[in-house]
């Protein structure tokens, strides 16, 4: 199913995290995004024209954040904004992380 079709369900952890073949299965749905499945973390750059542009769509982001109540790290540059999710809850990746993922690049 359509990860941007999907609403994130809240976590308070008690459930494992996805494992390699499920992240692997669900990775190609997304555009650009990396995996780091020692921490358990999904991460993008996104580089902006300037500064403000760049704002901009952090604050696009953190509204998509707040809807979906799952809230991403992110660091702010210039024109570069490096974004990681993850589900800290359990510790690693769910299901909620590749939905935010894929409302962050419907955004973009």
């Amino acid at each position: 199913m359509d990860l941007t079709k999907k609403k994130c369900v809240p976590c308070e952890g008690g459930v494992p995290a996805l494992h390699a073949g499920q992240v692997s299965t669900m990775l190609p749905q997304l555009s650009g995004w990396s995996v780091d499945m020692e921490p358990g973390e999904l991460r993008k750059a996104y580089k902006f024209a300037d500064f403000k542009e760049t704002m901009a769509f952090v604050e696009r982001l953190a509204e998509l954040a707040e809807l979906e109540g799952h809230h991403p790290d992110f660091c702010v540059r210039y024109d570069r904004l490096d974004v990681v999710l993850t589900t800290h809850a359990i510790g690693g990746l769910s299901e909620n992380d590749f939905i935010v993922a894929a409302k962050i690049d419907r955004l973009a």
